[in-house]
């Protein structure tokens, strides 16, 4: 072999080893793509519209998305989490979950996340990142907020000659429902949750609270079937037979929302979340149309509730600050506002930060419901939401592990009543014995 073989076989492998070095700096330095399952309510389903924002900004990170019912969600979310199977980063939860999941060292404190940058964790309104925490740490961040007020069709009132009092009580409400109820036009006076789940209580809920009435008093003993508590339930179910909406027993939010949408109730007690899709142009028949009043009372002086669809991050998640990338750019200022831009200013997630209600091109969409939606919200009480102190924290439902079973059951015989299959006396004394077995099943009387 002469010398100019050796050179040239010698500049080969030069340039062989050069490429080799070069290709694994470049191997090593390249970022995995990691993938994330987000689960969620059906009703966040706008931030898979918006992703691909996310995407720019996390190119080495791709998002799967679960929606699923309410129901479907909470069973599905406390046996992943408590076999810590860990088959979700990011989870959706509410104010009654996230107390109880982060005692039960299920969720990751979210304070020092929350804090760098410019995230802002103080923009959050007080008391929905309160409810969203356990023992003054953050577990969950809110992708929209909600309390509860009284929606009325401004156009029917005008026609009957009838007036909405500022601050209307139960029982005016009541009247006004029956001047407004016109079946043969097809328009209750009046729509109000009736199913069987435990959700649907939330308007109930607060009937019980602004009555005077409790489901269990200070000591734990179950209260379902006292005088107040009577009187609440026997209100609201005479309330819905007679001047609610067809087959109540079988309406929950989405029903009660979609009735209102296509003109058919005068009136409708359910969520402030609620205006921004009833004051969608194209989507709905009553825009411009609304009146807000505050949630009715009787005894009380609020009786709004408080509640919040957050997004937490289980500590079984295998992608955890991933998970924490995609959960603040979902409840950021920069996607309320994306979403504003691209999908409407009328329909971005109420409720959850301050800055949403400064900015011009919302404040303009959402002129008609923004201070009524405000105003609910800061006048939530979550300590003392009733007329008596209570052993828990939360306005309309216990905070106790126990409540989303209880309270389906309870809803199940409320929504009997409504359907005329039984009394509420009859549906109230199951009730109590249900609520019995949990605080004696549970040892909250020891």
């Amino acid at each position: 072999m002469n010398g100019r073989s050796l050179v040239s076989r010698g500049r080969v492998l030069g340039a062989l080893l050069v490429s080799f070095a070069l290709c694994a700096a470049a191997c090593a330095g390249k970022q995995q793509d990691t993938t994330i399952t987000v689960v969620s309510v059906d009703f966040t389903r706008d931030m898979e519209k918006l992703v691909d924002d996310f995407r720019r900004t996390h190119p080495h990170t791709r998002v799967k998305f679960e929606f699923l019912p309410e129901s479907v969600l909470r069973n599905r979310l406390s046996t992943d989490i408590a076999d810590e199977e860990g088959r979700y980063d990011v989870v959706s939860i509410g104010p009654w979950a996230a107390p109880i999941w982060a005692s039960r060292g299920w969720l990751t404190r979210l304070d020092s996340l929350a804090s760098r940058g410019d995230y802002d964790v103080q923009d959050f309104i007080p008391v929905v990142r309160t409810a969203l925490s356990y023992r003054n740490g953050l577990y969950a961040v809110p992708y929209y907020g909600e309390s509860s007020f009284l929606m009325y069709r401004k156009d029917l009132f005008a026609e009957a000659g009838l007036t909405m009092p500022e601050r209307p009580t139960w029982q005016q409400v009541a009247e006004l429902a029956a001047e407004l109820d016109d079946p043969r036009h097809g328009i209750a006076g009046i729509c109000l949750r009736g199913g069987p789940v435990w959700l649907d209580l939330l308007p109930l809920n607060t009937v019980i609270l602004a009555f005077g009435g409790r489901w269990f008093d200070e000591h734990w003993n179950p209260r379902l079937t006292s005088p107040e508590t009577k009187r609440a339930v026997q209100f609201y179910v005479d309330l819905v037979r007679s001047s609610g909406e067809p087959r109540a027993s079988e309406a929950g939010p989405a029903r009660c929302q979609a009735t209102m949408r296509q003109g058919k109730a005068a009136m409708l007690y359910d969520s402030t979340s609620f205006a921004g899709r009833l004051e969608e142009p194209g989507h709905s028949k009553v825009v411009g149309k609304l009146g807000y009043a505050p949630a009715p009372v009787m005894r009380t002086d609020g009786s709004g509730w408080l509640w919040t669809w957050a997004l937490a991050i289980p500590v079984t998640s295998k992608h955890p600050k991933a998970a924490w990338d995609f959960a603040s750019w979902a409840t950021s200022k920069r996607y309320l506002k994306l979403y504003g831009e691209r999908l409407g200013w009328v329909g971005v997630p109420p409720g959850s930060r301050l800055s949403t209600y400064r900015l011009p091109a919302y404040r303009k969409a959402a002129r008609a419901f923004l201070q009524p939606t405000l105003n609910a919200l800061n006048t939530v009480n979550l300590t003392r939401p009733g007329l008596h102190e209570q052993p828990w924290t939360g306005t309309s439902y216990v905070g106790i592990p126990e409540y989303a079973g209880l309270g389906s059951r309870v809803a199940k015989e409320i929504s009997a009543a409504i359907a005329g299959r039984q009394s509420v006396d009859e549906a109230l004394a199951k009730a109590q014995l249900f609520a019995n077995d949990v605080v004696e099943g549970g040892g909250y009387r020891d």
